[in-house]
C-alpha cells in the first residue's frame, strides 16, 4: 500500500510540475503574441500614414510605390497570421 501511495504521489507531483511549466510557456507565448500585435499595429499605422502621400506620388512613380506597398502589406499579413496561429 505504501509503494502505491508513493507512486501516486509522484504521479500527482509530476502532473503539477507539467501543468506549471505549460502555464509559464502559455503566458510567455501570449506576451510574445501581444508584443508582435503591438509591433504590427504600429507598422500598419505607419503604412496608413504613408498611404495617402504615396497614392498621390503614385501617378509619377506608380510601379515603385505599388511594389513597396505590396511588400509592406505582405509583411503585415504574414505577421498577423503568425499572431493568429499563436493564439
Amino acid at each position: 500500500m505504501s509503494e502505491t501511495r508513493k507512486q501516486l504521489d509522484e504521479l500527482i507531483s509530476s502532473l503539477k510540475q507539467q501543468r506549471d511549466e505549460i502555464a509559464v510557456k502559455a503566458h510567455l507565448s501570449k506576451q510574445e503574441a501581444r508584443d508582435e500585435w503591438d509591433r504590427l499595429t504600429a507598422r500598419l499605422d505607419d503604412v496608413l500614414r504613408e498611404y495617402e502621400p504615396a497614392k498621390q506620388a503614385a501617378e509619377s512613380t506608380a510601379e515603385n510605390v505599388w511594389v513597396a506597398l505590396k511588400l509592406a502589406a505582405a509583411e503585415l499579413k504574414a505577421g498577423f497570421e503568425r499572431v493568429r496561429k499563436s493564439l
